[in-house]
């Protein structure tokens, strides 16, 4: 393409989840509905966590926050969507749409690892119930926590800085309801390698990650359990 041709985009439009104008105001509230009880249910969640001693444990410490990565998950994307819903020009500025996909990616990212460490901690909870609370520690599973976060959140930038770093000049209609990576990568005119390289990249670092040491995990505990039924089982009299 001719430089001189190339307009940068300053605002994207998004197509949104539907052009019908009868059933946005349904959508609108089937919509809200699910957000509310999301924000009631995440935020239940970890005030029960926080205020209830009986459920200061490894496991309910590593679900509150899940919830909070959820909550942050659904508040990125459900008020814009929204609000979208209910307007006849579904804007959004290029700045906007970085920060909502950054914020995106790191809590895709950081679910995904929170995951994996609640699997480990059902590892060790159930293969080694004497050794629990000496290795699941408070430290540790603080330090664990940090270490979700820092990864979830620091990989986002360098995948946010890979895709807006792409030139967008023809089009500005993203085909989507958010700011997501397929769709702006359609819509670049610019070489989008480097940025698939380093999407694939993170996918299965994150995704295969996750999805293996969850597996690990379970098929260890189910070894484990069918283990010590066989032990346990009394020998036939002769």
């Amino acid at each position: 393409m001719n430089p001189k041709n190339k307009t940068k985009v300053t605002v994207f439009e998004f197509s949104g989840l539907s052009d019908d104008k009868e059933i946005a105001p349904f959508l609108f509230m089937l919509f809200l509905l699910v957000y509310m009880v999301t924000i009631c249910g995440n935020s239940g969640m970890m005030t029960m966590v926080h205020i209830s001693p009986s459920l200061h444990t490894p496991m309910y410490y590593f679900l509150s926050y899940l919830s909070v990565v959820d909550l942050i998950y659904s508040s990125v994307i459900a008020p814009k969507m929204l609000s979208d819903l209910l307007s006849d020009k579904k804007l959004i500025t290029f700045i906007g749409c970085a920060l909502q996909f950054y914020f995106f990616s790191a809590t895709i990212g950081t679910e995904l690892l929170v995951l994996s460490i609640m699997a480990y901690d059902r590892y060790v909870a159930i293969c080694y119930p004497l050794h629990y609370i000496p290795i699941m520690t408070k430290k540790k599973c603080l330090n664990l926590v940090i270490l979700s976060f820092s990864m979830g959140f620091l990989h986002a930038v360098v995948q946010t800085i890979s895709l807006f770093s792409l030139d967008f000049c023809e089009s500005n209609l993203i085909d989507h309801f958010f700011c997501d990576i397929a769709p702006l990568v359609r819509l670049s005119c610019s070489e989008t390698r480097t940025c698939n390289i380093v999407t694939f990249f993170f996918v299965c670092l994150f995704t295969v990650n996750s999805m293996m040491t969850i597996l690990a995990s379970y098929t260890l505990i189910i070894s484990s359990h069918l283990t010590n039924k066989f032990c346990c089982w009394p020998e036939k009299s002769l």
